[in-house]
């Protein structure tokens, strides 16, 4: 580390004007809640999972309450493949049988949670593991997939249906990061577990909670209007020029972009996808002008 003896006046000069630069964002979200959804590569680089964990507290350090919600879609392929469990994809959803449901719930909330918090507790004891299925956070219920006109069963799998944030209020009232998994209790079923899609629980739980902000983590720098013209890259657009470029857009972006759209459509002020690949996306996002990513607004 740098000692600051050794910080020239041209470096020091910097490092103040970035700090300056984000005293408007500052301002505007102390006390907002932010809902950041985690996952892609930020989740299994180990130098990335440190840079994540890094923004995390730093939000919460300057007054800002962050709340986490992940996925662990390479977990768990890895731990189906390693229990030697059939791991299936129709229309971009995983067929999640009975025998997988239970290894979804177990890489989930016992194996990335605690991972996480972990991480953000190495900065200090801010961070408090939440599963969807905690007092009732959320509701879901089972969903197919409609394939070239045709109906496919997809097991344990659902869509998030209801939110009850208590839970998260209860966190943030204590002054603590709530990291929730994205699982939900089936509410035909007593007892069953569903598979819930990582960026809508994300969206939902934002809008149940009044959210200043959405960010998703993605593995693009964004979203493009003309792909793969990376030069097309879209940094900002309202939910009504959204709404018209979703049928269109790549079915891989289509979840991200639609959780977005969601969000906004719920009272969000904004929503944004970002590159998770890229060390202290969050902050860049959060507290610089031109932030990264593409931003989502009403309109």
């Amino acid at each position: 580390m740098t000692d600051i003896q050794d910080t020239s006046p041209e470096e020091a000069a910097e490092k103040a004007a970035v700090l300056i630069e984000s005293l408007p964002w500052l301002k505007r979200f102390r006390d907002q809640i932010i809902v950041i959804k985690y996952g892609g590569n930020a989740m299994v680089s180990d130098e990335l999972q440190q840079s994540f964990a890094e923004d995390i507290a730093y939000l919460r350090f300057v007054g800002v309450k962050p709340v986490v919600v992940h996925g662990g879609g390479p977990q768990i392929s890895a731990m189906l493949d390693r229990l030697s469990i059939p791991s299936e994809f129709k229309g971009g959803y995983r067929v999640t049988s009975t025998e997988a449901i239970g290894v979804v719930r177990m890489v989930l909330t016992g194996q990335i949670n605690p991972q996480l918090v972990g991480r953000i507790n190495a900065h200090g004891p801010l961070a408090s593991g939440v599963s969807g299925e905690d007092a009732g956070l959320f509701g879901g219920r089972r969903r197919g997939v409609v394939i070239d006109g045709e109906e496919h069963d997809l097991g344990n799998v659902g869509d998030v249906v209801s939110v009850d944030p208590t839970t998260v209020h209860d966190h943030l009232e204590a002054g603590r990061i709530p990291v929730v998994s994205s699982i939900a209790p089936d509410l035909d079923r007593p007892g069953q577990s569903l598979n819930v899609n990582a960026d809508a629980a994300a969206s939902a739980l934002a809008t149940a909670l009044g959210a200043a902000k959405l960010i998703v983590l993605t593995d693009v720098p964004g979203l493009y209007a003309d792909w793969p013209n990376r030069d097309s890259l879209v940094s900002h657009l309202t939910a009504t020029e959204l709404r018209a470029m979703l049928p269109s857009l790549e079915s891989g972006m289509i979840p991200k972009m639609q959780a977005c759209l969601d969000a906004v459509d719920g009272g969000v002020d904004s929503a944004a996808i970002i590159d998770g690949r890229v060390p202290h996306s969050v902050l860049v996002e959060v507290f610089t002008n031109k932030g990264i990513g593409t931003e989502v607004v009403a309109g």
